[in-house]
């Protein structure tokens, strides 16, 4: 079994990908056409990192997308997955909200 890797994810991103059938941000203001890659994290050590970094000011509710990477085009740079291309939401196998 292939393990999940996580997304954070604004809450407005991820409805906005359900009316597309992807999801295309790769981390706070960047798209995936800006990044080349979305940002992903292996476990929530990491996902708590990338908060810290990137996503601490907001108010606006963030989610967690546990992703199956099965058959996606991920890659691991510098410890974390990256994954190159759109992220299928057939992909994500559950979404929790998240709390810091």
């Amino acid at each position: 079994m292939t393990p999940v890797i996580h997304h954070l994810a604004l809450r407005t991103d991820w409805h906005n990908a359900q009316k597309t059938g992807e999801y295309r941000i790769s981390t706070l203001g960047r798209t995936l056409d800006q990044e080349g890659f979305i940002h992903c994290s292996r476990d929530l050590t990491q996902l708590r990192g990338v908060h810290t970094t990137f996503y601490s000011h907001l108010t606006e509710p963030l989610l967690i997308l546990d992703i199956d990477p099965t058959g996606l085009d991920i890659r691991t740079e510098n410890g974390f997955p990256h994954l190159y291309g759109p992220l299928p939401i057939t992909a994500v196998t559950a979404i929790h909200p998240y709390t810091p």
